[in-house]
């Protein structure tokens, strides 16, 4: 068990939420924890964002537009902590956030990975989560192949951990969590607190989950790393298929020059691990 309690550095990228930042900000200094320092990555805004910022004692890095990718991955290569936890700039925390994963960490040193739970608004309501959006402990690879069950406003992780898995990769315009999340998952078991302590708001219309649409075609690129995997495999075909189905359908040239193929492949992979099992049986 560690003898001290950790540092952690919190970093949370921002363009262009004027309405938000003050709110998100105030959450982190408001913590009842306080060994930490606040990084706010400026992905270039270009309204009264910064001069919100410069009214609080934080640390600010200012860059052009390149994407929350980007920003967070600035934030982690300037931060100094053991330990890097994320808030989205529209999300907040709840004051004993940073105190819980605090103790998690203090109580559980083999765990490189940790979230809470966290409280979900859709245009000034409270959403009830779904069970398939539940989040869980231990070993969650293949559940998170479906749909993501880590929250960047939740989770803290260590820095050794992002020096063997890397960075957030910055090519994927979205879905860049999800792909991240399955190359740790991959490796390491997730720690869970069940206490709501990330409020998590949504329906705005400058989220990337408005931006971008068929976002299944970041979920598998994200996967065809790990399609050796007969799991990943079925749900990477299953994915495929809807996003070939949609793109007929919309007459989107794009999605099928891409994923055709994909498809063409990963059938072709699929037909191979089959004949693989059946001549191990013989």
């Amino acid at each position: 068990m560690q003898n001290t309690y950790p540092k952690f550095s919190i970093i949370i990228p921002v363009f262009n939420r004027e309405k938000f930042i003050k709110r998100a900000v105030e959450s982190v200094l408001n913590q009842t924890y306080k060994n930490f320092e606040l990084i706010v990555v400026n992905d270039g805004s270009t309204d009264g964002t910064l001069n919100i910022l410069k009214n609080y004692p934080i640390k600010i890095i200012n860059q052009e537009n390149r994407g929350v990718s980007a920003a967070r991955n600035r934030g982690i290569k300037a931060s100094d902590a053991d330990i890097i936890a994320f808030l989205d700039s529209d999300d907040e925390w709840k004051k004993d956030k940073l105190k819980v994963q605090a103790d998690f960490f203090m109580k559980n040193p083999n765990y490189k990975i940790h979230q809470t739970d966290e409280i979900w608004i859709r245009d000034k309501k409270f959403l009830n989560k779904k069970k398939i959006h539940q989040k869980k402990e231990g070993f969650i690879f293949y559940d998170s192949l479906n749909l993501c069950l880590i929250s960047p406003s939740a989770v803290a992780i260590k820095r050794e951990l992002f020096d063997e898995v890397g960075l957030f990769r910055e090519d994927f315009e979205v879905c860049e969590d999800y792909e991240l999340w399955l190359r740790i998952t991959k490796k390491y078991l997730i720690g869970f607190s069940p206490q709501k302590l990330v409020i998590k708001y949504g329906g705005h219309p400058d989220q990337l989950s408005k931006k971008y649409y068929a976002m299944d075609r970041w979920r598998v690129r994200a996967m065809l790393p790990f399609c050796n995997d007969r799991k990943v495999l079925d749900v990477a075909i299953k994915k495929c298929k809807i996003l070939i189905d949609g793109a007929k359908k919309h007459n989107n040239k794009e999605i099928l020059e891409e994923f055709e193929p994909i498809l063409k492949k990963l059938t072709e992979q699929k037909a191979q691990v089959s004949s693989n099992l059946q001549e191990d049986q013989l």
